[in-house]
């Protein structure tokens, strides 16, 4: 009797001290994700923290990359780090306590203006439509997101907050694009490249070359290419080298990016920034790449590119046709003074990666946004947004117009 009375004392004591053990590593862990989430948030209590809330998925671009909490603007060493981020709508208990509610573009595209959207918000809040997609891709085509956000976060020049590929400096090294007006040098004021990077040039052996790896595109860029190749061959021997999913080409080496652009540098004369889509100010890292590796970019799409580049240092498929541009290839690759005239722009300009820097960093930048707090008191809504976002011939085709 005595040993059963222990043995069952032994095994409550046992279960007890298992429970508590599991209650002590469910409390430690939970209490480690949210400090770890959430960055110590007593230790910044006398700090003012702005609250981002993803109210679609977090798992998006550009959502993705904001990380969770603090961490995001923390690791990129920003100026402002005091900017929480977080997909939880049960966090501050009330979502009109966020300072920011995001919601991403292509998602909207699918399901505009849902019931399961927010019924209230503060005259402080700012809702934000943000997409590093094309309006071609994800038209909205429709009235019901007009009045309903504050500010917009995309690759257009005009939002309020900007998300791109590339940075413009001037030979002081002050950012000054892209911007909708700029100041170019004209292209006969610019100084003469060195007669060693024009040794540099005439090194190279190849036409042109184009990576890509969508081969289903909105901008009729295939086909525009597949006529150009044909051209160069035929009539000049001239060739243009694919690479990616939609070519036959590959880059060598264990660096592939690192292959790829010092065979751009090394061998090609032309480098097709071709876009899979249409859509004003859509312009992606292809342009950047051609740009950073000495390579004459050959651009098509619908941006206004004197927004990124001064004319004469780039060719215009959207103007030209593959007949055209296929002479006018041939005819520069023959003439070493006039090809290597596409590149004076380097005296007076530099094109960087967006994410060089924390002062150039399109999420630093975001929380910055949040920081101005005369931004954030003026109340401003975008009334005609599906005018502003939507090419309407994109909608026409949409409808089946």
């Amino acid at each position: 009797m005595i040993t059963k009375f222990y043995s069952n004392t032994r095994l409550k004591l046992f279960a007890f001290c298992a429970l508590s053990a599991i209650v002590i590593f469910i409390y430690a862990s939970y209490t480690d994700y949210y400090f770890t989430q959430f960055d110590n948030f007593y230790e910044y209590e006398n700090e003012t923290l702005k609250y981002i809330l993803q109210w679609t998925s977090p798992k998006t671009m550009p959502f993705v990359y904001m990380d969770v909490g603090r961490a995001g603007f923390k690791s990129r060493n920003c100026t402002y780090t005091n900017c929480v981020v977080t997909p939880n709508r049960s966090l501050l208990g009330d979502l009109r306590k966020f300072d920011v509610i995001m919601f991403h573009g292509p998602e909207l595209h699918r399901a505009p203006r849902s019931k399961d959207w927010p019924k209230n918000r503060a005259p402080h809040q700012k809702y934000v439509f943000a997409s590093v997609e094309s309006s071609h891709y994800y038209p909205v085509c429709s009235p019901n997101l007009d009045n309903f956000f504050n500010w917009t976060w995309t690759f257009r020049l005009d939002s309020d907050a900007r998300w791109g590929y590339m940075l413009i400096k001037d030979s002081k090294n002050t950012v000054i694009g892209p911007n909708k007006i700029m100041h170019w040098m004209k292209l006969e004021d610019m100084d003469p490249v060195s007669e060693e990077f024009k040794v540099q040039l005439r090194s190279k052996f190849k036409a042109a070359v184009w990576f890509v790896s969508n081969c289903n595109d909105k901008s009729g860029r295939k086909a525009y290419a597949d006529k150009l190749q044909i051209q160069l061959q035929a009539k000049y021997n001239l060739t243009l080298d694919v690479f990616g999913k939609c070519g036959t080409m590959k880059c060598g080496g264990w660096n592939s990016q690192e292959s790829c652009d010092k065979l751009i540098k090394e061998n090609y004369y032309f480098y097709l920034a071709f876009e899979n889509s249409l859509s004003e100010d859509y312009v992606t890292e292809k342009l950047l790449r051609a740009l950073q590796f000495d390579s004459v970019p050959i651009v098509l799409g619908f941006a206004n590119y004197t927004r990124f580049m001064p004319d004469g240092i780039y060719l215009d498929a959207n103007v030209l046709s593959p007949e055209e541009l296929a002479a006018k290839m041939n005819s520069l690759i023959l003439n070493p003074e006039e090809y290597a005239n596409f590149f004076r722009w380097k005296n007076h300009y530099s094109y960087h990666s967006r994410e060089e820097t924390p002062e150039d960093n399109d999420y630093c930048n975001f929380c910055a946004l949040l920081n101005d707090e005369e931004k954030m008191k003026k109340q401003t809504v975008i009334h005609n947004f599906h005018e502003w976002w939507d090419n309407p011939v994109h909608c026409k085709k949409k409808a089946g117009k």
